[in-house]
Parts: structure tokens; C-alpha cells; sequence
């Protein structure tokens, strides 16, 4: 199995309290993936995380 480059790790929880844990390789693929499920999510229990962002950044950025 090769290496792949999976840049945004999603994970969420669904409204049945189902648990989703995916990766994409870019923000096309992140915004598909988040349209086709949705219906099955809870929006405010869903958490991308950025590899490629720096970490520092991360800490200041804001949060709603």
C-alpha cells in the first residue's frame, strides 16, 4: 500500500451518535465529502484539523 498525502482529518459525530472519522487530500475533496454526508452530521460536533498548518497558529486562531 503506498504512502498517500491526506492533508485534512475530519472527525465527527453523527446525529444517531454515530462516529466518523475520514482524511482528504485537499479542500475539494473535504467540501464533497462534508455535502454528501451532510444529512448524517452534527454540524457542531465536527472537527477538521489542517496537517499543514502550523501548530502555533492553531492555538491563537479563534474559535466560534
Amino acid at each position: 500500500m503506498g504512502k498517500t498525502a491526506c492533508r485534512y482529518t475530519i472527525s465527527a459525530i453523527g446525529k444517531g451518535g454515530e462516529m466518523y472519522y475520514t482524511y482528504c487530500r485537499d479542500k475539494q475533496e473535504l467540501k464533497k465529502w462534508i455535502a454528501d454526508n451532510q444529512d448524517k452530521l452534527s454540524t457542531h460536533e465536527l472537527k477538521i484539523t489542517d496537517k499543514y498548518k502550523k501548530t502555533f497558529l492553531t492555538w491563537f486562531s479563534l474559535k466560534n
